[in-house]
């Protein structure tokens, strides 16, 4: 199903990824935050794409939303390090 999910269609893998830490955000999802970053940044993410998709969930998901998007940062900032 995962595979299925991810792939290229009508949206691209990166697109459905970027929307997959939006997600992440929202629920809080520390292990999906670290998961769909990586994997939007390996589909060819940019560091300001990932950071619009964690702003977005900020967005939907309100205050709490912003504690657990501290954790997509961390993340976002450990990738972008290299």
């Amino acid at each position: 199903m995962e595979e299925a999910a991810y792939s290229n269609g009508a949206l691209t893998k990166k697109q459905k990824e970027l929307i997959a830490v939006g997600i992440s955000v929202v629920i809080n999802c520390e292990s999906c935050m670290e998961w769909h970053i990586n994997q939007a940044t390996k589909a060819g993410a940019s560091m300001k794409e990932v950071l619009e998709a964690i702003e977005v969930g900020i967005e939907l998901g309100g205050g709490p939303a912003t504690v657990s998007a501290r954790f997509a940062l961390e993340v976002l900032d450990t990738i972008f390090e290299k």
